[in-house]
C-alpha cells in the first residue's frame, strides 16, 4: 500500500506529464520553419532537451505505478532523475521542476506547495523581465526592481528549503525572517503572503490549538487551481513591477524605423504597424485587464451583494421592490447594456468599469438573496434574535459571513468573463482609448495582420486564454474546496 507523500508525489507527476509533453508539441511546431522548409536551430535544440526530459519524466511516472520506484526508499536513479527534472527550469521546463522538487521533499506540506510556486513565480518574473537587457535602453529604475526581485527569490527559496525547520529557530530570526517573508508579497507575488499565514497556522498548530482545514489548505490538493493561481499572481506581480523594470515609451511611442519587425531578443513578440514593442504592450496591458475585471467584478459583489442580503433578509414588500427594478435591469443583455453606456458617454476605462458593473449587478443580487434565505432560517440566527440583537448586527455577524462563500467563488469564476468582455469591447472600438496598450486594442491591430505578421494577433490572443483558464480553474478549486460532499 502507498504511502500518503508516495501519492501525492505521484499525483504531481501525473499532472505534470501531460502539461510537460505538450510544451515540448508546442516547441517542436514553433521550431519548424515553413516557407522554406527546414527548422529553426535555437528552438529544435529546445525541443529535444524537452522530448528527452518529457520521456524520462513519463518513464519515471510508469515506475512509481509499478511500484519499481519507491520514494520513501530512493534509489540512485530516482535521485539522478528528480535532479535532472530540477534542472528542467534552466530550460524553461517548469512542470517537471515541479516533479523534481516534489519528489525529493520528504514532507510536503502546505507551506511547501505555496513556496514551491512562489519561487517559479520569481523565475518567471525575473526572466521576463531581464528580457529588457536586449533593447536599446532600460528603465531608470530597472538594476533597483532587479535587485528588489533577486533579493525576493533568495527570501522564498529560504523558505522553500528550510520551511520545516523554520519552526525550530531561535524567536528573533524566526519573526525576523517572517516579516520579511510577508513584505515581499509586496511586490506583486501574493503566493509569499499564502506562505506566510500557512507557516504561522502551522506554528498555531503546533502550539496546540485544533481547527479546521480550511480552504486555502484544501487548495493545494487542486493542481490545476494552483497553476491558474501562478499564472494571476505573475500577472499581478508583473502588472507592479512592470513601472519601474519597463519603459513605457516602447509600448507607446511611434518608431517609425521598427514597424513590423519579426521577433527577435530585442522584441519578443516582434512591432506592430506603428513600431511599438508588442511585448511590453501585453505587459503594461495586463494592468489594465486585471485592473478592469476586479473592478468590474468588486463593484457588482458590493453593491449587488448588499441589496441582495437585504433583500433576502427582510423578504416581503422590500423584497419585491428590490427584485422587481432588478428584474428591469436583468432584462437587458450585459454586452448590450455595456455597448450603450460606453457609445453615450465615451470611450475610457472609467466608463467600461461602470458598464460592465452595471449588468452584472442583478446577478450577484440574486445569488446573495438565495444564500441569505438560506442561512436566516438556522438555529443562531433565532437565538441571536432571542438574545435581543438588531437587524444590522444580525445581519452583519451572523447572516452575511456565512452566506458569503458562494459569492466569492462566483466572483472568481466571473473575472474572467469581464476580462473577455474588456477585450471585446476594446477589440471593437468601444473600451479604452485606442492608443492605450490594452489585450483587446493589441489584438484588433493584430488582426490587421493575419495573413502576413499572424503574431502580431496570436500573442494576446494566447494572453487572454491563459488569463481566463487561470481564473476558472481558481474558481473550480475554490467551489470544490469549499464544498463539504467534496471532502
Amino acid at each position: 500500500m502507498r504511502s500518503y507523500r508516495t501519492n501525492q508525489i505521484m499525483n504531481q507527476f501525473q499532472f505534470s506529464n501531460g502539461l510537460s509533453l505538450g510544451l515540448t508539441a508546442l516547441l517542436f511546431l514553433l521550431s519548424i520553419q515553413w516557407q522554406p522548409l527546414g527548422v529553426k536551430p535555437f528552438l529544435f535544440i529546445l525541443f529535444l532537451i524537452h522530448l528527452v526530459l518529457s520521456l524520462l519524466h513519463f518513464f519515471t511516472l510508469r515506475q512509481l505505478k509499478k511500484g519499481a520506484m519507491d520514494p520513501e526508499v530512493p534509489n540512485a536513479l530516482y535521485r539522478v532523475l528528480a535532479v535532472l527534472f530540477i534542472a528542467g527550469i534552466l530550460a524553461g521546463n517548469l512542470f517537471t521542476f515541479l516533479s523534481g522538487v516534489t519528489a525529493l521533499k520528504k514532507n510536503i506540506s502546505v507551506a511547501f506547495r505555496y513556496s514551491l510556486y512562489t519561487v517559479l513565480v520569481d523565475i518567471v518574473a525575473i526572466v521576463v523581465t531581464a528580457l529588457n537587457l536586449f533593447k536599446p535602453f532600460v528603465a531608470n529604475r530597472f538594476l533597483l526592481m532587479m535587485a528588489i526581485l533577486l533579493a525576493s527569490l533568495l527570501m522564498h527559496l529560504f523558505f522553500l528549503i528550510f520551511e520545516g525547520k523554520w519552526h525550530n529557530f531561535q524567536p528573533a530570526v524566526k519573526w525576523g525572517t517572517f516579516i520579511l517573508l510577508a513584505l515581499t508579497s509586496l511586490t506583486g507575488n501574493i503566493l509569499a503572503a499564502f506562505v506566510a499565514f500557512s507557516l504561522y497556522r502551522t506554528h498555531k498548530d503546533l502550539a496546540g490549538e485544533r481547527r479546521q482545514t480550511s480552504i486555502r489548505e484544501k487548495l493545494t490538493s487542486n493542481q490545476a487551481a494552483l497553476l491558474g493561481l501562478f499564472f494571476i499572481t505573475f500577472l499581478i506581480m508583473m502588472a507592479i513591477t512592470s513601472e519601474w523594470s519597463f519603459s513605457y515609451s516602447f509600448a507607446s511611442e511611434n518608431n517609425y524605423q521598427n514597424i513590423l519587425q519579426q521577433p527577435s531578443l530585442a522584441y519578443p513578440f516582434g512591432t506592430d504597424n506603428f513600431g511599438r514593442d508588442v511585448f511590453s504592450r501585453i505587459i503594461f496591458g495586463s494592468q489594465i485587464s486585471l485592473a478592469v475585471g476586479l473592478l468590474s467584478t468588486l463593484l457588482p459583489f458590493f453593491v449587488g451583494g448588499t441589496l441582495g442580503a437585504i433583500s433576502g433578509f427582510y423578504g416581503s414588500r422590500t423584497d419585491s421592490i428590490i427584485m422587481r427594478l432588478l428584474d428591469v435591469l436583468y432584462a437587458i443583455p450585459g454586452m448590450l447594456l455595456a455597448i450603450t453606456i460606453v457609445a453615450s458617454f465615451g470611450a475610457s476605462t472609467t466608463n467600461l468599469i461602470i458598464a460592465l458593473s452595471l449588468g452584472s449587478i442583478p446577478s450577484y443580487a440574486r445569488t446573495m438573496r438565495a444564500n441569505v434565505m438560506q442561512v436566516a432560517n438556522y438555529e443562531y440566527v433565532e437565538a441571536a434574535r432571542a438574545l435581543g440583537q438588531n437587524n444590522w448586527t444580525i445581519i452583519r455577524r451572523h447572516v452575511v459571513p456565512n452566506a458569503m462563500a458562494p459569492m466569492i467563488i462566483r466572483s472568481t469564476l466571473t473575472i474572467g468573463t469581464a476580462v473577455i468582455s474588456t477585450s471585446s469591447l476594446s477589440y471593437l472600438g468601444l473600451g479604452v482609448e485606442a492608443h492605450v496598450p490594452e489585450w483587446g486594442n493589441i489584438l484588433r491591430i493584430g488582426s490587421e495582420y493575419l495573413e502576413t505578421n499572424p503574431y502580431l494577433a496570436i500573442y494576446p490572443g494566447i494572453a487572454i486564454i491563459l488569463l481566463v483558464l487561470s481564473f476558472n480553474f481558481l474558481g473550480d478549486g475554490l467551489r470544490d474546496a469549499s464544498d463539504p460532499r467534496m471532502n
